[in-house]
């Protein structure tokens, strides 16, 4: 089976964000909603995500060293909560 890859840099936290984040676990909640809204002006790469899950596997990278707190954590708390609100 082969299999689709994209790289979807855009669906990324701004460089702003990330710089101010910088990895603190501390600022994780706010890290979360600032990025949240970043992704909302994201919808057609967020849908892409959402619509890919659906049928296949889907794997988010990161770069961070903190497997807990990163945006992969996020985005995919993100796009799971947008995947609720399709079905409804």
């Amino acid at each position: 089976m082969r299999q689709s890859q994209n790289w979807l840099k855009d669906i990324a936290p701004s460089h702003e964000l990330r710089e101010w984040f910088a990895l603190d676990t501390k600022k994780w909640g706010e890290f979360k909603q600032k990025y949240f809204k970043e992704l909302d002006h994201q919808k057609e790469l967020v849908n892409m995500i959402v619509k890919k899950a659906k049928g296949e596997k889907v794997t988010l990278l990161y770069g961070a060293k903190d497997e807990h707190f990163n945006n992969a954590v996020s985005l995919k708390e993100y796009a799971e909560a947008k995947r609720k609100e399709i079905l409804i």
